[in-house]
């Protein structure tokens, strides 16, 4: 049986859906096969995979646990290209080399904890197996799962004996181990067959060489890299897709390199044919649920965190490491509100001091009780040396000397902020209208003698410090992204706001979080950033300021 023929022809009928790296791929290995006497399909040693797989590994996870580990057409084809093309003249495995980029949970590390048991009870005796990745708990999900599944058959565990640091089998000497970017000693360790788990979060090649230096004494080796996309600009897997990417369109000649890519065509595909996930995700209604790709897509609709996040994780689309956050229809809000009907209110403060020399801002927060929208006051600080639309330190030639004119910014005099300004405008607040900050955050850069003279102001264990890392800025983000979408944010039309929102950009990690970032480096987010962390503000101190202004908690 060829499986790469057979999975070919069912992508020509249309019973499959494959994007055109793929095709271009299956394409090029049929042509090698029935064009070129170089090549030909080892049917017995692919059979025989298969059938070791399908008959003494199980399912170790629900809802298939321990159930027969019955390969769909698609792993039988890559089985059968991974291991089953030799040459025909030295009869060894053609590829040395694999890149099965494919979207998350679509079984790849099942797929791959399979293949390492197989080759651990059929390969060839004393073959060391390395399962690897960036950290130990990735690392740890292959090596694992392989246990995992031995100790589903008692045909298997007859011959293999496990512990923490390996999988080894008693009766051919072969083993199973892990190394990753902390494990100490990484060369030197003679491995025989590699399985690289999410080389998306690699920035150099470390492991990745460490591992191809171990090889280089065997006849056959291979090394499975196994990813989906992800967030690392230049990283160690952009590089691999790049030449990988060469060698699929014949830029590059490199027969020991399999690239096996499961991408989209397009982006807009994805939102318009529900039909073209499939070639993202070749296992969706088998194993991934579609009604689970649908419940992603409609968050991602409203969410940008969720959109960068979805687009590369469930259809390989690279994502850059700033995305653009908000849409024109999302900042505009031409609503306003009166600051007389928030006499003697409490409020929500945040501070962004970040850069002594650059826009700062300062902000609080009301919300107004008949409707809890939440009211932005803000006032901005710059240098006159920034100030002037000539000033060759203003890059986006903002008239700030016009919007101190409107009461929107107050300009010190030289090259930097004086921050009692930003006091100053805290006290006049107090003074003019009886509004006072309940609690307010602060970035610690910069900010120590400006909190100092707020507390000698308005009494100690106001401010705190709001860190500007994911874990603390990532939830309030998409706090304020949904109510600037929905209008809940009143800011008063407020020009230098809009303009800082245009200017942000979303940053997301590998845990989906998110964190604000300019969208070009001379553009400035204070305003933004300031915004979000009154968010953090809120999101901790909530009840508090609804009570302290009579608002009734819900």
């Amino acid at each position: 049986m060829n499986y790469i023929k057979q999975y070919y022809e069912e992508i020509e009928k249309g019973n499959i859906v494959a994007g055109q790296e793929l095709i271009t791929e299956l394409r090029k290995l049929i042509n090698d096969i029935e064009d070129n006497d170089k090549w030909f399909i080892d049917s017995g040693e692919v059979e025989y995979r298969i059938a070791f797989i399908e008959t003494f590994i199980k399912h170790t996870k629900s809802p298939f646990h321990g159930k027969p580990f019955i390969l769909e057409l698609w792993e039988k084809a890559f089985i059968e290209a991974t291991y089953g093309i030799k040459n025909s003249e030295t009869l060894k495995r053609r590829f040395k080399k694999v890149i099965l980029l494919i979207s998350r949970k679509n079984g790849k590390s099942s797929l791959c904890s399979a293949l390492a048991n197989t080759t651990l009870i059929t390969g060839n005796a004393g073959s060391n197996i390395c399962v690897s990745s960036n950290d130990d708990s990735q690392a740890n999900i292959i090596f694992q799962e392989c246990k995992d599944m031995i100790s589903l058959s008692k045909t298997l565990l007859k011959r293999i004996h496990m512990n923490l640091t390996g999988i080894f089998n008693r009766k051919n000497l072969s083993k199973i181990f892990k190394i990753s970017d902390r494990t100490k000693n990484k060369e030197g360790r003679n491995i025989d067959e590699a399985y690289l788990d999410e080389s998306h979060e690699m920035q150099t090649n470390v492991i990745a060489k460490s591992i191809e230096q171990s090889q280089s004494t065997k006849d056959e080796p291979l090394f499975i890299n196994i990813t989906t996309e992800g967030f690392v600009v230049d990283g160690y897997l952009d590089e691999e897709l790049k030449y990988a990417r060469k060698v699929l369109n014949d830029e590059l000649e490199d027969d020991t390199l399999l690239p096996w890519l499961y991408t989209q065509d397009n982006e807009q595909e994805i939102w318009q044919d529900e039909s073209s996930w499939q070639k993202s995700n070749p296992s969706l209604g088998t194993i991934k649920k579609i009604e689970y790709l649908r419940e992603q897509l409609q968050k991602a609709r409203y969410s940008t965190k969720d959109r960068v996040f979805v687009l590369s994780k469930d259809f390989n689309i690279k994502q850059n490491n700033a995305e653009a956050w908000l849409l024109e229809e999302d900042i505009i809000n031409e609503e306003e509100f009166n600051i007389e009907d928030f006499r003697n209110a409490r409020g929500l403060g945040a501070i962004d001091l970040a850069e002594t020399t650059d826009l700062c801002s300062a902000k609080v927060l009301l919300i107004r009780p008949k409707d809890r929208k939440k009211c932005i006051l803000s006032m901005y600080f710059i240098p006159s040396a920034k100030a002037s639309v000539n000033s060759d330190t203003n890059p986006e030639k903002v008239d700030y000397l016009d919007y101190a004119k409107q009461n929107l910014i107050v300009i010190s005099e030289g090259n930097e902020n004086d921050f009692k300004k930003v006091v100053a405008w805290y006290w006049e607040l107090y003074q003019k209208y009886g509004i006072k900050v309940y609690k307010g955050g602060y970035d610690r850069w910069h900010s120590k003698s400006t909190i100092a003279e707020l507390e000698t102001t308005f009494g100690s264990g106001i401010w705190e410090d709001v860190p500007q890392t994911y874990n603390c800025l990532s939830n309030p983000m998409t706090m304020v992204e949904v109510d600037l979408k929905s209008k809940n944010i009143i800011y008063n039309n407020n020009p230098l706001d809009k303009m800082c929102l245009r200017n942000t950009a979303t940053e997301v990690n590998k845990y989906g979080q998110q964190r604000p970032i300019k969208s070009v480096s001379y553009k400035r987010i204070d305003g933004t950033v300031t915004l979000i962390m009154l968010y953090a503000m809120y999101e901790k101190y909530k009840n508090d300021i609804y009570k302290l202004n009579g608002i009734e908690v819900k």
